[in-house]
Formats: structure tokens, sequence, C-alpha cells
């Protein structure tokens, strides 16, 4: 009898461990099957900034906040700079595997789109990264876009990223149009810049 009862825990123990694994995996698969892709709404600011669009409709404005960075010869660099281009704003870690997972298709992208400009902001904080540990791993994978480095953390603190992988997609105008939150594929980064390139 005790053996009877010893079996029927042990099967209820692994019904329950294969229902846990099962949500979990529907959980993970939702999260990064391109509906991490968030479309930001425009706040007004306080002199409650407008733009007029062709057809004379009132766009409202949603300015990308500004941040200085080091680019790979250690010059600094304003994401102002880049006015006037659709741009890519990834914030990546080597020690991030999802950052490391994603790489490679936001190296595609910015082959497939020479208009779109990738920015590719390492957090260096001098401890857990460091500039030369990033260039690196970028120079042995072979990868093309340009790389940046957040010395100060300024970008990583205005954009108020506590998570990596993160990208923000900003259009030509200088708008913060979307964001991802967490590991994008091809196909939810290229929904991302049709959304700044249209």
């Amino acid at each position: 009898m005790k053996d009877i009862v010893k079996w029927i825990i042990i099967a209820a123990l692994l019904v329950a461990i294969v229902a846990g694994a099962a949500i979990l995996y529907d959980k993970l698969s939702q999260e990064y099957s391109g509906n991490n892709l968030v479309e930001n709404t425009p706040q007004e600011s306080e002199e409650g900034e407008h733009q007029e669009s062709e057809d004379g409709t009132q766009q409202e404005e949603n300015p990308a906040p500004d941040f200085t960075v080091l680019d790979y010869e250690g010059n600094e660099v304003k994401l102002s700079d880049y006015r006037g281009k659709p741009v890519v704003l990834n914030f990546w870690a080597t020690w991030c595997y999802y950052c490391k997972e994603e790489m490679p298709d936001f190296n595609a992208a910015h082959k497939k789109y020479p208009n779109v400009q990738f920015l590719m902001v390492n957090a260096t904080d001098g401890v857990q990264e460091t500039m030369s540990a990033a260039k690196k791993y970028v120079e042995e994978n072979g990868f093309e876009f340009d790389v940046f480095f957040d010395t100060r953390l300024d970008a990583v603190n205005t954009y108020y990223v506590t998570g990596f992988p993160q990208t923000f997609f900003i259009d030509a105008e200088g708008n913060l149009i979307a964001r991802g939150n967490g590991m994008l594929d091809l196909s939810t980064l290229e929904r991302g810049i049709a959304m700044i390139t249209e």
C-alpha cells in the first residue's frame, strides 16, 4: 500500500513539473516572439509642441532625449549628431546573453538598411564591462555596425535602461517612435525599422 502511495506522489510531482515547464515555455515564447515591440505615444511638452504634417493635421512631437557617448576612437558623439537619419539605438553588454543572441540580426539589418543609423551603445561601466572587452567581442564576431561606449552611463541613465538588451527606434526628425524590450528577432527589428522609415 505504501508503494502505491509513493508512486502516486511521484506521478503527481512529474505532472506538476511538466505543467510548470509548459507554462514557462509559453511565457518565454511570448516574450521573444515579437510581441515586445511597443509603440511610443507622444507626450506633450510644457510648450505643447506640435508639428504640422503635409496634409495640414497636427502631429505631436516626442523628442528622443540626447546623450553623449564615445565612438570607437574615443571621440565624444551625441545622439543629436545623427538628426536627419532614422536611428536604431540599442543598449548592450558582453555579459548579456540575449544581447549576444540578437547581435547577428542587428548586423544583418545594418547591412540591409544602409540609410538607417545603428547606434550600438555598450554599457561600459569599467568594472563589469570595459571598452577593451567590448571591442574584442565585436572584432572577433566581425560585426560591422557602429559601436559606442557609454563610459559615464549618460545614455543608460537618460533612457532609464535597467535591463539589457533594450532598443529604441527614432525617426529622422529625432522623435522616439517605438522601443523593444528584451531580445528582438530579425522580423521584429525590421518592423521597428519600418516604423521609422515609412
